[in-house]
């Protein structure tokens, strides 16, 4: 392999990262509301958002990898051109720990970045007298000897900050600092929204409204507890507290959770909650569906444009129009799973143009991964779901969704299908 090959073969390998959400404006995004049963966030939260007189709150979900974070970053966008200021952040990065996550965590994540965020611009003294009156019991689980008092006002942010951390990353401490704040969140509440009023009358470059988008919550996994879940316990049963902070929100939610038992106490609490679908490359009659196809493409193609405008896609960079056909169809218009299946050819591409083996590999390691996912129970629930392109209200079919093995489609005019 010549440097220049290898040059231009690492360039899309890196271009093609599954995990990187594209910035608003990106060159490289693609408008796929035709295609995904006209779903737009901008014209369907960030509308309401804006006419709303009132405080907004909103769940959005869809499959992890399906491009929710984009989306977000687009509304993000859209919202502060319309005098919002944002605040966003993916509550599993600094945190939340999403193989166990409960609504205090969610409270004191929110709480952090809130502060970290605005209190140069609004008195965070509200929220610090708060840690201060129950410093005595949290000094331990912030893992300081430093005394509340002896510091100033951006080490004592910085201590909120500590606190959260540790609620994230050490395991053993997660219990005691829920047992500590959980008798506390009703007025922690209360004084967090003090904090927004202060911030709101102060936000910078003539903004009026807030609004804060708490995004990778849809990545708790779901434990049960007798009847319950901790998806219950955090949207239905803390719905109140989650819909209290003083500003226009939006929380990620996982899309088990609107297909389960709950799903009209959730519409009755949230309005119905807006789903992503997936980028429809057939029809429900197992025809290929050219629009959904071509979008697909296209995904692929402003990538590879980005590193090699000269080269054409289906001659230079793969070596056919079917090799690039077949790669799209496999991802099934899931966003994660085509860039992952690209990316993996790649990684198998010694020279310019990509192979179909290469992709044929890619896409055999990605079959036996799902296939190592479905236990031997659910192989049937999968047949009748392809059959009859609906899913029962039962935790069997939604751990399939929740595990992508089952993926949403939306048709415009007509019901969503399976």
């Amino acid at each position: 392999m010549d440097k220049q090959t290898l040059e231009v073969l690492a360039n899309l390998y890196n271009a093609f990262d599954p995990f990187r959400p594209l910035p608003a404006g990106d060159p490289q995004y693609v408008d796929c509301q035709d295609v995904r049963g006209d779903v737009d966030i901008l014209e369907d939260l960030g509308n309401r958002m804006q006419l709303s007189r009132t405080n907004t709150c909103h769940l959005y979900s869809g499959h992890r990898g399906a491009g929710k974070s984009t989306e977000l970053l687009r509304l993000k966008q859209f919202l502060e051109n319309r005098e919002f200021y944002v605040v966003y952040f993916a509550a599993d990065e600094e945190d939340i720990d999403a193989e166990d996550a409960q609504y205090t965590d969610i409270l004191l994540a929110c709480t952090r970045r809130l502060l970290k965020d605005l209190h140069t611009i609004a008195k965070p003294d509200p929220i610090l007298n708060w840690l201060k009156e129950r410093w005595g019991e949290l000094k331990d689980l912030a893992q300081t000897p430093l005394e509340f008092e002896s510091m100033g006002v951006e080490s004592q942010v910085a201590q909120f900050a500590k606190l959260t951390a540790n609620l994230r990353a050490v395991p053993q401490l997660r219990a005691e600092i829920r047992k500590k704040v959980n008798p506390h969140t009703v007025t922690l509440i209360k004084v967090l929204n003090e904090f927004l009023g202060d911030a709101k009358k102060n936000l910078p470059n003539g903004r009026s409204k807030l609004a804060v988008l708490v995004d990778n919550l849809d990545r708790m996994v779901l434990v049960k507890d007798g009847d319950s879940t901790n998806h219950e316990e955090v949207f239905l049963d803390r719905s109140e507290q989650l819909k209290a902070l003083d500003c226009h929100l939006i929380y990620t939610v996982p899309i088990s959770m609107l297909y389960s038992k709950r799903a009209t106490d959730i519409r009755d609490i949230f309005s119905d909650p807006l789903i992503l679908p997936m980028i429809m490359v057939m029809t429900p009659k197992g025809e290929v569906y050219q629009p959904g196809l071509d979008k697909v493409k296209e995904v692929i193609n402003k990538r590879v444009i980005k590193i090699a405008p000269e080269l054409s896609l289906e001659t230079e960079i793969f070596d056919s129009q079917n090799t690039v056909d077949k790669l799209c169809l496999m991802s099934g218009g899931h966003v994660r799973n085509l860039l992952l299946l690209t990316q993996d050819a790649i990684g198998r591409t010694q020279d310019l143009p990509i192979t179909e083996k290469a992709v044929r590999r890619a896409i055999t390691q990605a079959r036996d991964t799902y296939r190592r996912t479905v236990e031997d129970s659910q192989w049937k629930l999968l047949a009748e779901v392809y059959h009859s392109k609906r899913i029962v209200n039962d935790d069997a079919y939604r751990n399939l969704m929740y595990n992508r093995c089952l993926l949403e489609y939306r048709y415009l005019d007509d019901e969503g299908e399976m």
